[in-house]
């Protein structure tokens, strides 16, 4: 069995992201196809001896090479992530990968497979909601699918929203600037309560949240939601678990055929076309399919010869 580095991890996903992206995409619709399966996530929490807060989860997925688990600990917050890895003939175990950067690498790989398939092809103003790892790592992936003219950045902590913006190059803007302005809108925040005012958001427009996994927590408002076309998640009863934009909507609000997983979109052949006057949100909580793919694809690389 391999031990694969976060090193090694880093240097090939950095060198190939195309090529990662194409196997996160083989998966999904694998799934949607029913090639795959997920194990949804478990957590079990407690109190440390001094009082730091700590929290073990688990996921995972079956793929018709490989199957695996994600496990990962958390203590006040900071996360370690940790992939098991396992042949699907044998059985055995194949590797376990250290899987932080995969981590990081994966949510928005996740959510570059949805604007490729839901933006608009003319789109040209991107919008991060949020500074931190996952708004820097969706401004690298989704900067190359468009030709964006313009950037925008809005954080609630204001040093930490203008260090971001002149790193990348972009405008420093207000929420409502943003909402309104974007034609592709990603909210990648800790927040628990809306960002903004949903009838901000023009139509046509793609907004991506992908900040929290909780059912407590909420980036998106209830207006955003009643007048989203449709509304695409990774992987239903992830979503609707964890999703706390649907578990907090108000009663009714989204009918089933609103609900779509991003798998059968990305089956589809053509893909659907886009509509100059329907808003899409993509909702992800992250699933283990995404990183059971990309773990099996670092493998694979490794045993490639050199």
């Amino acid at each position: 069995m391999q031990l694969i580095t976060e090193a090694q991890v880093q240097t090939l996903l950095s060198r190939q992201p195309a090529a990662a992206q194409a196997a996160l995409r083989e998966a999904f619709v694998q799934l949607a196809r029913g090639e795959a399966a997920v194990l949804g996530r478990s957590r079990a929490t407690a109190t440390g001896p001094d009082g730091a807060a700590l929290m073990v989860s688990a996921m995972g997925a079956v793929l018709p090479r490989t199957l695996g688990t994600k496990v990962y600990a958390t203590r006040n917050g900071q996360f370690q992530f940790l992939i098991n890895l396992f042949d699907s003939v044998s059985g055995l175990p194949l590797a376990t990968l250290e899987a932080n950067e995969l981590t990081r690498v994966r949510t928005a790989a996740t959510t570059a497979l949805a604007v490729q398939a839901l933006a608009a092809p003319q789109a040209r103003v991107l919008a991060l909601f949020g500074a931190g790892t996952q708004a820097r790592a969706h401004a690298q992936a989704l900067r190359p699918l468009r030709a964006f003219e313009r950037v925008l950045v809005c954080a609630r902590n204001a040093a930490a929203a203008a260090d971001f913006a002149a790193e990348i190059g972009a405008e420093l803007v207000t929420a409502e600037q943003a909402a309104r302005e974007a034609d592709v809108l990603v909210t990648a925040t800790r927040a628990s309560e809306p960002l903004f005012d949903g009838s901000w958001v023009k139509p046509g427009a793609l907004v991506a949240a992908v900040g929290s996994s909780k059912p407590v927590a909420r980036e998106l408002d209830d207006t955003l939601l009643a007048r989203a076309e449709r509304v695409v998640v990774e992987w239903l009863p992830a979503a609707r678990a964890e999703a706390g934009e649907l578990v907090l909507a108000a009663p009714g609000l989204l009918a089933p055929q609103q609900l779509q997983e991003l798998g059968s979109l990305l089956e589809q052949q053509p893909a659907p076309a886009w509509d100059a006057r329907a808003i899409t949100v993509y909702k992800s909580v992250g699933i283990g399919l995404e990183d059971v793919a990309l773990a099996q694809w670092v493998w694979q690389q490794l045993q490639a010869p050199r």
